[in-house]
Parts: C-alpha cells; sequence; structure tokens
C-alpha cells in the first residue's frame, strides 16, 4: 500500500461521529436528500452537484466550524442557522428545498 501512498483509518463501527467525513453528510442529507422527491438519478445529481457548489463557495474555516454548536450542547438545535442557508432566492428555495421555506420567511 505504501506504493500507492494509501493508508487505512480505521474507525469504529459503533461511533460514526469519530470519523471525519461524517460530518459532511448531515447536511447534505438536510438539504439534498430530506423530503425530496427527484425523479431520476440525474435530477438528484443535480441537486447534489448545486449543493456542493453551494458549499465550496460558502465555505468557513474549520476553527469556525468545531465552535458551532451541536445537538449535544445545545437543546435549541437549528441546523438552517449553523450551516447557512444556501444563497437562492425564496422560489429557489421553495422549490428545492420545501423544508427551508419557512426559514425564509
Amino acid at each position: 500500500m505504501a506504493r500507492n501512498k494509501v493508508e487505512l483509518c480505521l474507525t469504529p463501527t459503533s461511533a460514526s461521529w469519530a470519523n471525519p467525513i461524517e460530518a459532511q453528510f448531515g447536511p447534505l442529507r438536510t438539504f439534498v436528500m430530506a423530503g425530496s422527491n427527484h425523479p431520476n438519478h440525474t435530477a438528484q445529481s443535480r441537486q447534489l452537484h448545486k449543493y456542493l457548489r453551494w458549499r465550496n463557495a460558502n465555505a468557513r474555516h474549520p476553527d469556525v466550524l468545531l465552535r458551532a454548536p451541536t445537538p449535544e450542547r445545545h437543546s435549541t438545535w437549528d441546523p438552517v442557522r449553523v450551516y447557512g442557508l444556501p444563497a437562492y432566492t425564496q422560489s429557489e428555495v421553495s422549490a428545492d428545498y420545501p423544508q427551508l421555506k419557512s426559514a425564509m420567511s
């Protein structure tokens, strides 16, 4: 494996929070998958790429994210406030992210 520059990083199967990539899937599920009814894989892929473009354009420094509130530390967990709301118009939010429509109001 050293020849291919691959390093295995084993994480406990019962502790997904210990796997750094898991933090990326929460917002992805919230903003792309939750409440969606994509007619096909192409539409789902477009929404995924749209979210990733927004996320990359609005990236924050990792130190800021470490200080963000989590459900374990705060009883009033608000993913829209923590992750930010995509910079779309009201109609785009209503169409693309129906679960966030009330957050725009």
